[in-house]
C-alpha cells in the first residue's frame, strides 16, 4: 500500500481482486504462442511475436497488483494504477453499510462482490471480483466496531476529566455522582445492555442538555 498511514493508524486487511481475473489474458497468450509456434516456420520470428504479446498479459499483472483495498482501524482506502494512480479513502464513521455476495463458482474459488454504502455525499460503490468479499465484509464491520468503541471511551474519558476539573467541595457529591453514572453508562453500552441511541439519550439526561 502506497498510502502513508496516520499516527496510531494500523493495517488491519490488504486484498486485491481474485487472481481469476489474470486466466483469460494469460490463456490468449498462451493459445497465441502455441499457434505462432505451430503455423510460423520461422522461429526467430514467432519467439519475437511472443515476447512482444507477453507485454499484455504483464500489464495485466500490474494492473491487478496495484488495485488493491486496505482496511485500517480508521478508513478504507482504495488504491489503483500503477503509472498513474488512484486513491480513494472511505472513513470507517462514513460507512453506513457493507454487504458482500457469491455466486456457486465465487464460493468454491473464493471471490464475490462487496458493495461498500457510505454517507450522501460519498454514495455506493460495488467492488467486483474482490478475493476472499466475506473476509474484507467481516474485518470493515469489525474495524467499525473498535472504533466506535474508542470514540465513546475517548468521549467518556474526556466528560470525566472535564467534570473533575470544576469539582469544587460545594457541589463535589453531585459532580462525582454524574461521573460515576456516566462510567456505569458506558459499561452498559460495551456490554449490549444499552442501545447507542439510548446511552445517548441518558448521558444527556444526566448532563442537563
Amino acid at each position: 500500500m502506497r498510502t502513508q498511514l496516520k499516527k496510531d493508524e494500523k493495517l488491519l486487511l490488504i486484498t486485491r481482486k481474485h487472481w481469476i481475473q489474470m486466466v483469460l489474458p494469460v490463456f490468449a497468450w498462451l493459445l497465441l504462442a502455441a499457434l505462432l509456434l505451430w503455423l510460423m516456420t520461422d522461429y526467430t520470428i514467432a519467439f519475437i511475436i511472443i515476447l512482444v504479446t507477453a507485454i499484455f498479459p504483464l500489464i495485466e499483472y500490474i494492473n491487478w497488483k496495484y488495485n488493491l483495498w486496505a482496511v485500517t482501524n480508521m478508513r478504507v482506502v482504495d488504491e489503483s494504477g500503477f503509472f498513474t494512480r488512484y486513491s480513494k479513502e472511505s472513513p470507517l464513521d462514513k460507512i453506513n453499510n457493507v454487504e458482500y455476495d457469491q455466486p456457486i463458482l465465487g464460493r468454491i474459488l473464493g471471490y464475490g462482490n462487496v458493495d461498500i454504502q457510505t454517507a450522501a455525499e460519498m454514495g455506493e460503490t460495488k467492488y467486483q471480483l474482490i478475493h476472499h468479499p466475506k473476509l474484507l465484509k467481516d474485518t470493515i464491520t469489525h474495524a467499525q466496531e473498535e472504533y466506535k468503541k474508542t470514540q465513546i471511551t475517548s468521549q467518556a474519558t474526556q466528560l470525566a476529566q472535564a467534570i473533575a476539573k470544576n469539582i469544587n467541595p460545594a457541589t463535589a457529591p453531585s459532580q462525582q455522582m454524574i461521573a460515576d453514572e456516566l462510567h456505569k453508562l458506558f459499561d452498559l453500552l460495551q456490554k449490549g445492555a444499552l442501545t447507542q441511541e439510548e446511552y445517548a439519550a441518558q448521558k444527556n439526561k444526566l448532563l442537563g442538555s
